[in-house]
């Protein structure tokens, strides 16, 4: 469908499969182009019960959308902290999804350990802007002039590990669960959700989609098929039959966006530096605050057997 706001033009299409060997589809998309929001949730955990989590994160998040579409109109589009309003509300749709995919959980013995990742979109209206947050594995491509880019970085147990202890040999590394994720909803009451901004430039195409895609295909394939400027949904196709042809070993979900509007290039959303929220008063406090941030004990992990992390691993989706 071509969705047209202001002078940022969308053409979106979106397809989830079932695979090659799973019984059942866990992954949820969102394709809401009266909202401009666009989702893939990965479902997984609990007993059978990720597509659960999955449908009840996406109704939380739509809801959310909805109901704060009329009070954000009233904003500007960069609130008095230099954050973008749209991105708020899409992070607090997150939080709220994330509380009732664990409310869920924890009223029915069945649906224990069950969660979701997500990744997610929404384009501002008023401006051309775009507003990425996402927590799992499911990821966010885009490519602009030939390039693709991946604007999200995994949650994952080896990814955690290497941003605290890079130095770690090889052989610990490979000890690790290759597959577990450190983040997504439902797996905690308190979630940490990255939020990013980004400039829409005239001819981006934006990819969402779930580890069932990403973890088959190479990135120079999904760069192929996303590049050869097919329409969004002969490209979606074209890429779940890519899934297909590596086995596809789990559910494939993914949404394009092509994206025309006025801007041929990109600058920083938004400069803190020239927000003043405390007047002339620039000299009264230290000029850098330092606050202390606990370690994660990775010591206690690292070298263990899998089947011996006990319940560090107890909160990861194996999937």
């Amino acid at each position: 469908m071509i969705v047209s706001e202001a002078s940022l033009t969308l053409e979106v299409f979106g397809l989830s499969d079932v695979g090659l060997v799973r019984q059942a589809n866990e992954d949820v998309m969102v394709v809401r182009d009266d909202l401009g929001l666009y989702a893939v949730f990965d479902g997984a955990g609990g007993h059978d019960a990720g597509d659960i989590a999955a449908a009840a994160a996406a109704r939380s998040v739509q809801k959310y959308i909805t109901e704060s579409e009329a009070g954000a109109r009233e904003k500007p589009d960069i609130d008095p902290f230099g954050i973008a309003v749209d991105g708020r509300r899409l992070a607090t749709a997150v939080h709220r999804a994330n509380k009732a995919v664990s409310d869920i959980a924890r009223a029915a013995k069945s649906k224990k350990g069950m969660g979701t990742t997500v990744v997610a979109l929404l384009f501002s209206k008023r401006s051309s802007l775009v507003h990425v947050v996402h927590a799992g594995d499911s990821r966010c491509y885009r490519l602009r002039a030939g390039n693709l880019e991946q604007l999200t970085v995994d949650h994952s147990m080896i990814n955690d590990v290497i941003e605290q202890r890079p130095d770690l040999d090889d052989d610990v590394l490979s000890s690790l669960p290759q597959h577990a994720i450190t983040r997504a909803l439902g797996m905690e009451e308190r979630l940490r959700v990255p939020l990013a901004s980004h400039q829409v430039v005239d001819g981006d195409r934006f990819l969402l989609c779930s580890d069932g895609l990403s973890a088959e295909v190479t990135p120079e394939a999904l760069a192929s098929a996303l590049g050869r400027g097919d329409p969004p949904a002969e490209t979606v196709v074209a890429l779940i039959d890519l899934a297909k042809a590596e086995g596809a070993p789990d559910n494939v979900t993914a949404v394009v966006i092509d994206c025309h509007g006025p801007r041929r290039a990109a600058v920083p959303v938004y400069d803190r530096s020239s927000i003043d929220l405390h007047g002339d008063d620039r000299t009264s406090g230290p000029e850098l605050l330092l606050l202390g941030i606990e370690e994660v004990p990775l010591d206690e992990i690292v070298g263990a057997e899998v089947d011996e992390l006990g319940s560090v691993l107890e909160r990861l989706l194996r999937k």
